[in-house]
């Protein structure tokens, strides 16, 4: 025993390793990135916003096949080969945006232009395949592997779920930092650099940590593989076997993936080839849909559909709001405090109410504090204003040619005009953040965004908890073959869910507008939450409620404490 706990704890080790440089090598990139197209675009946000939704409808498209490529090859094969791709293109789109900043001018010239767009094109394009590449090891890693690493002990998966999800929440604070500094008293030429160094030397270490896991853990080389009927017929399973799987039945096979022989593969026509990928989708589509922890799936994606975030979003509302840079940093820095606690909290509620139930504490919990969040719209300081048309800002841009900022009345603030030194109107006169008037801004009460931000700062416990529930349901309730198609389609849906709410502030961008987007995103959380009660009604039946009084003809919990459904 002692000899098991010691490799146990060695495997868990490598793995601890191995997620820290592949967050930190993931977060600084997306930090980075975002940072580096800004800057090349002279200060406008248009190539970030492009590679968003480029992503986004990315991972929505190609996740089921991500999955379905996960569950169809061998894992040392998906690991090794996303994590080269990831980071090889990492560093190609290192040197390319190096080559952008040193020679941007003379890009310019050439061709009108065109060569530098296509440049662009270039680096949003590779920036893609690395963030799919991401995508496929997170699965694999995240999904996969630390499931066969931990066994049937559920205890210690839990734990190890909590423990990379704590190393996420450290490298989100970290690893921005370091690129920021280097940024700031450097160039983004030589953070460019800086990153591309850090990838080639993080990918030889974690290529080498996770060959030692595979070789050290022989369940690894084992993968149950879902075959049609069809295409048991192509691997001659008939001959082996007496029996014959009735139409429509799939049999789950254990082997070491290799792939189909080459001329097995000559046999497959053109069209079947293109209709493939297609089919994988809606295949992959309706078996998330079958799922027996489809609702839990379904209530985590709709936490996605919320401004209520520390995102670029939240953080550009608070800047209108007053709130300087570095009190963002400190309560991004306490946002990830609390979401350490909400996995420390997970942990213990598993041992002590069983998983599911966790999950309906972790989103009360939520609920609870984003109330908070729904009070503050109405609070002193609060710019909600539904009087002023969510399009007047589309409008002026689409129809005048250099649109002034409004400024309607005394009573509303010009703070990002004073900080830009830009011309705005203000009750129909035309003036400017530099000039002589005597007008100052007033200051904003700040009773609403601390009401705002307590709520979101508070809630990352109950979120946490509840994301870290719903992750390990999905790693004991789905099946080893559809492992990974599964999870390449919950990160469609997320993506999905978070797609809708960039469009959702697309369409009402002004801050006084912002005030009805809390009160959505709220609906939305609560939406997903009700999902998940409704999931955990159908798994626990009368016990739900009856769990504080146990009745010895009740049917037994199917999710005891120190267990899991």
């Amino acid at each position: 025993a002692l000899v098991k706990y010691c490799v146990l704890a060695e495997l868990e080790s490598m793995l601890w390793m191995c997620s820290l440089l592949l967050l930190k090598g993931d977060r600084m990139w997306h930090f980075a990135v975002s940072v580096f197209l800004v800057e090349l675009y002279g200060n406008s946000l248009l190539l970030t916003a492009v590679y968003g939704l480029v992503v986004a409808g990315s991972v929505l498209l190609l996740g089921a096949i991500i999955g379905d490529w996960v569950d169809k090859n061998s894992r040392l094969k998906v690991a090794q080969t996303s994590l080269v791709v990831q980071n090889a293109s990492v560093i190609l789109c290192g040197i390319i945006l190096m080559i952008i900043f040193l020679f941007k001018t003379q890009l310019l010239t050439l061709y009108h232009g065109w060569l530098l767009t296509m440049c662009y094109i270039l680096v949003i394009t590779i920036a893609n395949i690395a963030n799919l590449a991401s995508t496929a090891t997170a699965i694999t890693i995240q999904r996969d592997w630390i499931v066969v690493v931990a066994g049937e002990d559920r205890s210690r998966l839990a734990d190890m779920n909590a423990t990379i999800r704590r190393i996420d929440q450290l490298t989100n604070i970290l690893a921005p930092m370091a690129v920021g500094q280097i940024m700031t008293f450097g160039s983004p030429m030589i953070g460019c650099g800086f990153i591309s160094g850090w990838n080639l030397m993080s990918m030889c270490v974690e290529y080498l940590l996770l060959w030692k896991v595979y070789q050290k853990t022989p369940s690894l080389a084992l993968k149950s593989v879902k075959f049609e009927e069809s295409e048991l017929k192509q691997l001659n399973v008939k001959k082996e076997s007496d029996v014959k799987p009735a139409e429509g039945v799939q049999l789950i096979v254990e082997k070491d993936v290799t792939g189909f022989e080459p001329q097995q593969e000559k046999e497959i026509g053109c069209t079947a080839r293109i209709a493939e990928p297609f089919i994988t989708f809606r295949d992959g589509w309706v078996a998330y849909y079958n799922q027996p922890v489809f609702l839990a799936g379904m209530g985590l994606a709709f936490l996605y559909m919320t401004v209520l975030g520390f995102d670029c979003i939240t953080t550009g509302y608070a800047y209108t709001q007053g709130l300087s840079g570095s009190v963002l940093s400190l309560l991004m820095g306490a946002s990830a405090v609390t979401g350490i606690i909400g996995t420390v909290a997970f942990t213990w509620l598993r041992r002590k109410c069983g998983l599911i139930r966790t999950g309906l504490i972790s989103g009360v919990a939520q609920l609870a504090c984003l109330v908070l969040c729904a009070i503050s719209v109405f609070m002193p300081g609060s710019p909600l204003d539904l009087t002023v048309s969510p399009f007047a800002d589309i409008s002026a841009r689409l129809f005048e040619s250099e649109p002034l900022p409004t400024i309607a009345s005394s009573e509303d603030k010009p703070e990002m005009a004073f900080a830009t030194g830009m011309p705005f109107l203000i009750n129909g006169s035309t003036t400017t953040a530099n000039s002589d008037s005597e007008m100052s801004p007033e200051p904003v009460p700040l009773i609403s965004v601390s009401l705002l931000f307590a709520g979101v700062i508070a809630a990352r416990v109950g979120l946490w908890s509840f994301d870290l529930t719903v992750t390990q349901l999905l790693q004991e309730n789905v099946v080893e073959s559809e492992r990974g198609i599964i999870n390449g389609v919950q990160n469609s849906m997320n993506y999905l869910l978070d797609l809708l709410h960039f469009i959702m502030v697309i369409l009402a961008p002004n801050p006084e507008a912002f005030g009805l987007l809390v009160l959505i995103s709220v609906s939305f959380v609560a939406m997903g939450h009700i999902m998940y009660f409704r999931f955990a009604q159908k798994s626990l039946g009368k016990q739900l409620f009856l769990c504080c009084t146990p009745d010895p003809k009740a049917v037994p919990d199917s999710s005891p404490p120190g267990n899991t459904s």
